[in-house]
């Protein structure tokens, strides 16, 4: 990996942590005590962590459900971390003089190459989606911190 793909990988790992921390915020915000906490972070986690391919690539799954899951934006996010950390792999394929297809045929299997009704989504496009989710969701945390509590008087 050079450098600059070692600086995108910790930026993309910033808007990532960005994105959990503030969804996670909105999501636990109702809770009352740890136990609920835990519960419902380690489900969130979890599932969403599976759902954004994390965990298995979303092209293992099917076509509609690969549809489903191009609206999540953390999608994008584990996307961009795959191109970042595989940019260099992709090039010696192509020094190499790998067939075109070929390589793009396994940047599509490692969900490299993600699609939104099926346009593939550029790489800029999925760093303003996630910068883009981090400022609204942040946006929704505060204006819920900002309401006045009901305390049931």
């Amino acid at each position: 990996m050079s450098a600059v793909d070692v600086l995108w990988v910790l930026l993309d790992e910033i808007l990532l942590v960005l994105f959990g921390s503030t969804l996670s915020s909105i999501v636990s915000f109702p809770l009352t005590t740890q136990g609920q906490l835990s519960a419902v972070g380690t489900i969130v986690s979890a599932g969403y962590g599976f759902l954004c391919g994390a965990y298995m690539p979303i092209s293992n799954f099917g076509s509609g459900l690969q549809k489903v899951l191009s609206y999540l934006p953390s999608t994008y996010g584990t996307s961009l971390l795959k191109n970042h950390m595989l940019r260099g792999i992709f090039k010696e394929m192509e020094n190499n003089q790998l067939p075109e297809e070929m390589i793009t045929a396994i940047r599509d299997t490692l969900d490299c190459n993600p699609k939104f009704q099926g346009s593939v989504v550029s790489v800029n496009q999925m760093v303003m989606l996630m910068v883009g989710c981090v400022v609204v969701f942040g946006i929704i945390f505060l204006c819920m911190t900002a309401l006045p509590e009901k305390d049931g008087k």
